[in-house]
């Protein structure tokens, strides 16, 4: 996760088509003849992950939420009645999937050393259990030459039971491992978007603490670039850098309390570009412009003004009412007025319990002589 090492790597591609790296890493040179088909849609491999309570709460407290915001509460305390999970916890049990089978792919020299986190796309398709067992399928969705090195696009699915609860797609840069003649770019790769060239619409700063790597890494990530002093010099850093994906969790939970009112259930999907490295106790400062059902954002290193996180958007689910009959377009002789007036008086008693239980949207679109007279949802 250098990412220092990844900008010199991307910019020299096109002028010198590789990059020397620091001497205290060993070679990794990939061979002219990548079976890339062998390679592509490869199965790595099959992760279950156990967790409790504790794990949510831990990852929480990891990407900065504190019992100082009343509205961070629902994320800290297994006793609240609106318990739940930030949606950018499902990077968590995906990353430990997404390792297993990556050295031994066919005809590439892979270096974990030299493995460089580019972008991350997530996408849910439900809330995240705050408890339970889930399961993890990572497969190579693609491989790219550039060159200097090789990019694997990384797709990871999770699910609880049968049940796909989330997706994510992770960008690696491979130092080092290029060359072999392959493709530049994918269509399956999930893209960054530049923001809006105008001033953002919100501005939230958080500072970081001493200890922001520290408490992060215990959700999984224990890369020693993150808290070694010795290691990271060894990647050229004058002291340990902060986790990119803490810095994206940070970003996650800002978007999601701006524009979503801190729903986990509008919490739709989110990409992200790795720009520039972090140090803990710097300050994030997130910026975000609203397009429609799309938040674009990008992450500044306050103290510097260097962007941290670029081209990123979360997409939310567009606000619902509560069950309630609309406006007819025509009232007289619906005999169904009786049926929705008595459903929506038993939602209104059961309230957010079959909200949480059912966890969808039904809509009833009543004709007469053969025209839409009224909606129900």
């Amino acid at each position: 996760e250098s990412i220092s090492v990844l900008n010199d790597a991307l910019s020299q591609i096109e002028s010198q088509g590789n990059v020397s790296m620091n001497s205290t890493s060993s070679g990794s040179v990939a061979s002219s003849s990548v079976d890339t088909a062998s390679i592509v849609g490869r199965e790595l491999a099959t992760n279950v992950y156990k967790y409790t309570h504790l794990e949510p709460i831990l990852y929480a407290l990891g990407v900065g939420m504190s019992t100082k915001d009343p509205d961070h509460l629902k994320f800290l305390f297994e006793g609240s009645e609106e318990f739940c999970c930030l949606p950018s916890f499902g990077v968590i049990p995906a990353q430990t999937s997404m390792f297993h089978g990556v050295p031994s792919l066919p005809g590439l020299n892979i270096d974990l050393a030299k493995m460089l986190h580019g972008e991350q796309y997530l996408e849910l398709y439900k809330p995240l259990p705050t408890s339970g067992q889930l399961t993890s399928v990572s497969t190579v969705a693609d491989i790219l030459d550039k060159g200097s090195g090789a990019v694997l696009l990384i797709d990871v699915h999770t699910y609880c039971g049968k049940d796909l609860v989330c997706y994510n797609q992770f960008s690696l840069f491979f130092v080092g491992a290029g060359g072999f003649g392959g493709k530049r770019t994918s269509e399956k790769a999930k893209v960054t978007v530049n923001p809006p060239k105008r001033p953002p619409d919100a501005v939230i700063s958080d500072v970081t603490t001493a200890d922001q790597a520290a408490l992060y890494r215990l959700s999984g990530d224990w890369n020693p670039l993150h808290v070694d002093p010795s290691f990271a010099a060894l990647g050229g850093f004058k002291k340990p850098i902060l986790h990119g994906l803490c810095s994206f969790g940070f970003a996650a939970r800002n978007v999601l309390k701006q524009f979503a009112n801190n729903d986990v259930n509008r919490f739709k999907a989110i990409k992200v570009r790795f720009a520039k490295p972090v140090f803990p106790g710097q300050t994030l400062q997130t910026e975000m412009w609203k397009e429609g059902n799309r938040i674009h954002f990008q992450t500044k290193v306050k103290e510097t003004g260097e962007v941290a996180i670029a081209g990123g958007y979360v997409d939310i689910v567009p606000a619902l009412d509560k069950p309630s009959a609309r406006e007819p377009l025509k009232t007289a002789g619906l005999q169904s007025d009786l049926v929705f007036e008595e459903i929506g008086r038993r939602v209104k008693e059961i309230g957010n319990e079959l909200v949480k239980k059912v966890n969808a949207i039904f809509q009833w679109d009543i004709t007469k002589d053969g025209k839409t007279a009224m909606q129900w949802s």
